[in-house]
């Protein structure tokens, strides 16, 4: 009874929008004191950072203890990635090892805590799924992509070569500039420097932006969206069964309330002969 008395308490709490916010509230606060590890600041600010950043893993563990015990299944809360992350960044960060050789190691978890913001938030999560689930459709386009971005280097170092060794020595310079012409990095000054020789370069510029910047990122942008449509739909439906679940289960009850009462008015009915007798 306890342990259900518990759970209650725990589900209430996990659920409560304050608790949420207090969470995220936390994260946002262990965030600036990772910021403000890399400045140059006096030992008892320095000190008064440690307590700080003790005192929100140790909120963290209780968060995480929370949901935890809020679970109805505990074997189902380490089958989620996202519970399996917070936990190891929490645990790791509980290990003193600041002053050991593992030290770079427990710097790296305390900037990783960030990342806990997309396991408190929703919306964050249901982003990175949809990114997550893209990238098999997003690794054919980058193929492609890299494909076209190697036909144009070996274009480019062909020609160019001898007009900037900087810019078009080899293949792999030159798919770095090809880069900066993407981005629109000073992408003009390179063009016209390669006009000088070859008048009509501008037609290799113009095409590789168009089928690269153009082209190609826009189809990744096209793919990220209907994934990210795909995902909204798919927790419409969760949340419609749930809530339909739910719903059912609240008839149930209820008709099983109407029993009881039905069979309480029979045998009251059954009684009362018996008494009047």
């Amino acid at each position: 009874m306890r342990i259900q008395q518990l759970q209650l308490a725990s589900q209430r709490l996990r659920d409560n929008k304050i608790f949420e916010w207090f969470v995220v509230s936390v994260i946002i606060i262990s965030a600036l004191l990772i910021g403000a590890r890399t400045y140059s600041i006096p030992a008892p600010v320095m000190t008064v950072i440690h307590w700080l950043d003790l005192t929100i893993t140790l909120l963290f563990l209780f968060e995480i203890v929370v949901r935890f015990l809020a679970t109805d299944k505990k074997t189902r809360f380490f089958r989620n990635g996202w519970n399996v992350f917070d936990t190891l960044v929490v645990v790791v960060s509980l290990i003193p090892i600041d002053n050991s050789e593992m030290a770079l190691v427990g710097r790296l978890v305390r900037i990783f805590r960030v990342l806990r913001m997309v396991s408190i938030i929703p919306e964050l999560r249901t982003l990175l799924n949809s990114l997550l689930r893209a990238l098999p459709q997003l690794g054919y386009v980058v193929l492609l992509m890299f494909i076209i971005y190697y036909i144009y280097a070996a274009v480019g170092a062909t020609f160019f070569a001898d007009i900037n060794p900087q810019l078009w020595s080899d293949i792999s310079i030159a798919m770095l500039t090809l880069f900066r012409v993407m981005t629109f990095e000073d992408w003009t000054d390179v063009m016209y420097e390669t006009m000088g020789s070859y008048p009509l370069s501008w037609i290799y510029y113009l095409s590789f932006i168009f089928l690269t910047t153009f082209a190609f990122l826009n189809m990744v942008i096209g793919i990220v969206v209907n994934v990210l449509e795909d995902e909204h739909a798919r927790e419409r439906e969760a949340q419609d069964e749930a809530d339909g679940k739910a719903s059912l289960d609240d008839l149930m009850q209820e008709l099983r309330s109407l029993r009881q009462e039905v069979a309480e008015l029979k045998q009251a009915a059954v009684d009362q002969p018996a008494t009047t007798r």
